[in-house]
């Protein structure tokens, strides 16, 4: 029976090292993505302008429609929504396994 638990614990610490690179790499793409969406959301255009408006969103925004630099800010801001979305989930499979 010592010998069982001797096995299921070296099995567990070899599972421990395999997914600590993996689950290191997720937690630093979830800061970056983190930060890169915070600016992002606050570069979009909303009801009084925001902060888009330090940029030049408010000069585009008076010519009407959305312009191509909208269209690009709105695909960019999906983009890392989605890898941060999928860095959450990730985390949480890996932790989850873990208990």
């Amino acid at each position: 029976q010592a010998r069982d638990i001797s096995q299921a614990r070296d099995i567990s610490q070899a599972r421990d090292i395999e997914e600590f690179p993996v689950t290191l790499i997720l937690q630093i793409l979830l800061v970056i993505t983190s930060m890169i969406l915070i600016g992002l959301v606050l570069l979009h255009k909303g009801k009084g302008g925001g902060m888009s408006d330090l940029f030049g969103g408010g000069i585009s925004g008076s010519l009407g429609g959305s312009s191509v630099a909208e269209k690009n800010l709105d695909r960019i801001t999906i983009v890392v929504g989605v890898v941060w979305f999928a860095c959450i989930v990730g985390l949480g499979l890996l932790v989850g396994a873990e208990i």
